[in-house]
């Protein structure tokens, strides 16, 4: 039995954070129902390589789920969902605030049908201030959670090539939605999820990124940034690998693996606090000694050494490498649509072992009327909608 089995979860959305959400708590059981605009569907389902309605992208963030098509700007169908709310246990959507309750399916609205429903609103800034009607996608909240400027500098930020704001609040999501379940466990009743992604992006990099904006006052001594430590290329005869050395001992692993160690000794970097001071001087000396090895010679000098390093792995060599076959990470589906579709396997373990694969991404629609009629809608009622152009 998966954790969440039992918990039933209708998400509305369009593209990655509550989509993802709710993905992975489909992974671990529930029952996601993914309640899309009946023309087109989550916009998501056409960016990127893809086949038919389903893209690549899509099928990363939406396998597990039920789809029922259905336009939620007629009354008509506002009124199923309504009709649906007292069998559900969450609502998850990332519609702009006032979106919902524009419909008359806002958190008040839906909680006085459902008083035990956990309904969980994602937004791009939050649900006051001047931002909150703002549109966000991920380089926007890259760019206002300080990001940017942390993978870069103040002076010339650098974007990370990933969703990752939008992931960040999806995991950020589905753990609040798990947190309340338990409480809703003990009290017996449900609560509204007010999350956005501006202030997950700035928890998420706050504690690495923001090291020297936290201790206030005229006596706090900067330091270094652990992110300007750790995160380097060494450049090797033949390419370069990553090395994170992080402390002393590490430190001096590496030299003698090297060749260097007698500059610990030398008066500007015999301490931490001193390496770090001079730590460019450091890394000149560094990459020096480092351009006489090939690659593979250092790794297998470090490796011997154990001190942390790797290869920078091209996207074929990291679904290859032996370390993910042995976690049993990465499985291959026959997918009905799809035909052949290589999943990511959910990375949690539940007693010892991994969760089998939810239920195939769905087409648009698939399963519109068997979720109506699993909520106990009538076959009459459900040809009415398909013959207004309700239903999808």
């Amino acid at each position: 039995m998966k954790p969440l089995e039992g918990i039933t979860i209708l998400e509305f959305s369009t593209m990655i954070t509550a989509a993802l959400a709710s993905m992975m708590l489909a992974e671990q059981g529930a029952r996601v129902i993914k309640i899309e605009p009946k023309e087109m569907g989550d916009p998501m389902r056409y960016i990127g390589a893809r086949k038919g309605d389903i893209s690549s992208l899509f099928a990363g963030c939406n396998r597990g789920k039920e789809s029922l098509a259905i336009d939620l700007k007629s009354a008509s169908g506002q009124a199923v969902i309504r009709d649906m709310i007292p069998q559900a246990d969450v609502v998850i959507h990332n519609f702009r605030p006032g979106t919902m309750e524009a419909m008359g399916l806002g958190n008040d609205a839906l909680m006085a049908m459902n008083p035990r429903l956990i309904y969980t609103a994602i937004s791009g800034f939050g649900t006051e201030g001047p931002l909150r009607r703002a549109p966000a996608y991920d380089p926007i909240i890259q760019a206002h959670s300080g990001m940017a400027a942390t993978q870069g500098t103040d002076e010339a930020p650098t974007f990370i090539r990933s969703l990752l704001c939008d992931k960040i609040t999806a995991y950020t999501a589905s753990q609040a939605v798990t947190s309340a379940l338990f409480a809703r466990e003990r009290s017996g009743e449900g609560q509204l999820i007010d999350l956005s992604m501006l202030d997950a992006g700035l928890f998420f990099i706050f504690p690495d990124g923001f090291q020297n904006h936290a201790l206030l006052g005229e006596d706090v001594t900067p330091g270094g940034l652990l992110i300007d430590i750790l995160y380097d290329l060494t450049l090797t005869k033949d390419g370069g690998i990553t090395v994170a050395a992080a402390n002393q001992e590490m430190q001096g692993r590496m030299l003698n693996a090297i060749g260097l160690l007698h500059l610990l000794e030398d008066e500007r970097f015999n301490s931490m606090k001193k390496l770090i001071e001079n730590l460019a001087t450091f890394r000149e000396l560094i990459a020096e000694k480092c351009l006489q090895y090939t690659s593979d010679e250092l790794l297998a000098l470090l490796r011997d050494a154990e001190v942390p390093c790797a290869k920078c792995l091209t996207r074929d060599e990291t679904l290859a490498q032996a370390q993910l076959e042995a976690n049993d990470s990465i499985d291959t589906v026959n997918h009905p649509h799809l035909g052949k579709l290589r999943i990511v396997k959910a990375p949690p373990r539940f007693g010892g072992k991994r969760l089998e694969p939810s239920r195939p991404v769905p087409a648009h629609g698939e399963h519109s009327a068997e979720v109506l009629s699993s909520f106990n809608l009538s076959g009459g009622r459900i040809n009415e909608l398909k013959a207004s152009g309700v239903l999808g």
